[in-house]
C-alpha cells in the first residue's frame, strides 16, 4: 500500500516530467534521470566519492567530496528535485558548485538549514530514516525556497529566503543587505556526516517555457545578486519582464564571459524554446568575432531570433572597442540590438560612463579599484527605455 501511495504521489509531483532530451516541442524539463545500476550517468561527476549505483539508486557512503551534476544552469526561474532516502545518522548536503548556496538536511536533529549568516534553520518533525523524501530547491531571481516533501504522505516543510543586495560596495553601499546566494553554475550533493544517502532520482526544471524572450548575460543581466530587494522591481530585466506581453526569463551570471554563455545556452534554450534570445555579453572581456558569430548561429539553429546588445558604459571605457565588434557582428547577420552604452554614457556618445547611472563600487580597502559598471535604478530605467526604442518587436 505504501509503495502504491509513493507511486501516485510521485506521478503527481513529477507531472509533465519526461526524460531530458531536447525535442521540437518546448518543455520545462531540463534534466531528469532515475538512477539505477542498469544505466550509465556520465553527466554525474563522482569526484572520488565512495558510492555505488544500485537497483534502488545511487548509494553514497563517502564524505570526502560531493557529486556534481555536470550541467551548467543559470535560469532565473529553476528547480532541482532530489528523490532521496537517508540513514538514521545522515547529514546530507545540497549545494552549488561555487558554494554560494548550501543546504543541510540533518536527520538526527530533524532540521533543514541554509548556510546563510546567520544560519537559517527550520525544524522538520516528520523527517525520519524510514521515509523517502523529495528535497526541492527553488530559485526565482532573488527568492530561494528549500522544501522537503514526504513521498508517502505529501507533508511538506520549507524555508523561504530572499537575497537582498547592497547596491554598491564599500563607500557605495546603499543597503545593509542579506546574502542568500544565487545557486551558481552546477548542482552538487553528498553526505556530510553519517552512514549513507540514497539518491533515487534527480530532476531539473525551468519555471517557464515556450517563451517570447530569453535574456542572457553576465552580472548586468543578474541584478538579483546586488540589487536591494526594495529596488529590484526597477532593475532593467524586471522592467522588461513586467511590460512584455509574453513569457520572459533571464539567464544571467555575474563574472561570466561569452564562453560560459555558450555553454549554458546549450543546456537551456533547446528545451524551453524562445521566439527571441537577447544577449548582453562582453563586460568581462572574451568576445571575438568568431565566438560572437558562433553564439548568433547557435541561437538561429534553435529556431530563435537573436538580439545582440551593446554593453553599457563603464569606468574604464572597455565597452567602446567591444561594442564596435558587436556592431560588426550585428551587421554580418543583419540582426537587431539595444545600444545600452548610449544612455549610460555622458552626452549619450557611448564613450565616458555617466556615473550617476551606476552603483559605486569602492574597493579602496582591498584592490584599490573604484568602479562604475553595474546599472543602478536610474541606469536600469534608461536601459529599459532603450529596449522600447531599439527592439520594439519584443513587445508586440
Amino acid at each position: 500500500m505504501k509503495d502504491k501511495r509513493l507511486v501516485l504521489i510521485s506521478l503527481f509531483l513529477f507531472l509533465g516530467i519526461m526524460q531530458s532530451k531536447a525535442s521540437d516541442q518546448p518543455t520545462n524539463v531540463l534534466y531528469d534521470a532515475v538512477l539505477n545500476d542498469k544505466n550509465s550517468y556520465p553527466e554525474l561527476e563522482l569526484n572520488g566519492v565512495a558510492s555505488t549505483f544500485t537497483a534502488d539508486g545511487l548509494q553514497i557512503t563517502g564524505k570526502e567530496n560531493v557529486i556534481r551534476l555536470n550541467k551548467y544552469y543559470s535560469l532565473g526561474e529553476r528547480t532541482i528535485r532530489y528523490h532521496v532516502k537517508f540513514s538514521p545518522d545522515a547529514v546530507a548536503v545540497f549545494l552549488s558548485s561555487t558554494g554560494d548556496f548550501k543546504v543541510l538536511v540533518n536527520i538526527p536533529e530533524k532540521t533543514v538549514s541554509v548556510e546563510t549568516n546567520p544560519v537559517s534553520l527550520k525544524k522538520i518533525d516528520f523527517i525520519n530514516p524510514d521515509g523517502e523524501y523529495f528535497v526541492e530547491i527553488y530559485h526565482k531571481y532573488q527568492t530561494n525556497i528549500v522544501r522537503v516533501v514526504d513521498a508517502f504522505t505529501g507533508e511538506t516543510g520549507d524555508i523561504e529566503l530572499t537575497n537582498d543586495g547592497t547596491g554598491g560596495t564599500g563607500a557605495g553601499i546603499v543597503n545593509s543587505g542579506f546574502y542568500v546566494g544565487s545557486q551558481h553554475d552546477y548542482y552538487c550533493f553528498g553526505l556530510q556526516k553519517g552512514t549513507s544517502l540514497l539518491v533515487k532520482q534527480i530532476s531539473v526544471t525551468a519555471g517557464l517555457y515556450d517563451l517570447n524572450l530569453l535574456i542572457y548575460g553576465d552580472s548586468i543581466t543578474e541584478p538579483e545578486g546586488y540589487y536591494p530587494t526594495s529596488d529590484f522591481a526597477s532593475s532593467w530585466t524586471q522592467l522588461v519582464i513586467k511590460n512584455i506581453k509574453g513569457k520572459v526569463m533571464c539567464s544571467g551570471r555575474g563574472g561570466c564571459t561569452i564562453n560560459e554563455v555558450l555553454e549554458r545556452i546549450k543546456n537551456e534554450l533547446p528545451y524551453v524554446k524562445a521566439k527571441y534570445v537577447m544577449v548582453t555579453i562582453g563586460t568581462n572581456g572574451g568576445n571575438t568575432e568568431d565566438n560572437l558569430s558562433e553564439l548568433v548561429e547557435y541561437i538561429i539553429s534553435q529556431g530563435s531570433i537573436p538580439i545582440l546588445n551593446n554593453i553599457p558604459a563603464n569606468e574604464s571605457g572597455t565597452q567602446v572597442e567591444s561594442n564596435k565588434l558587436i556592431q560588426k557582428v550585428r551587421g554580418k547577420y543583419n540582426i537587431n540590438g539595444c545600444k545600452f552604452d548610449l544612455p549610460t554614457s555622458l552626452g549619450n556618445d557611448g564613450i565616458e560612463v555617466d556615473k550617476t547611472t551606476m552603483y559605486f563600487e569602492d574597493y579602496s580597502g582591498s584592490t584599490g579599484w573604484q568602479i562604475y559598471h553595474h546599472p543602478n535604478v536610474k541606469g536600469a530605467g534608461l536601459m529599459y527605455d532603450r529596449t522600447l526604442t531599439d527592439t520594439p518587436e519584443i513587445y508586440e
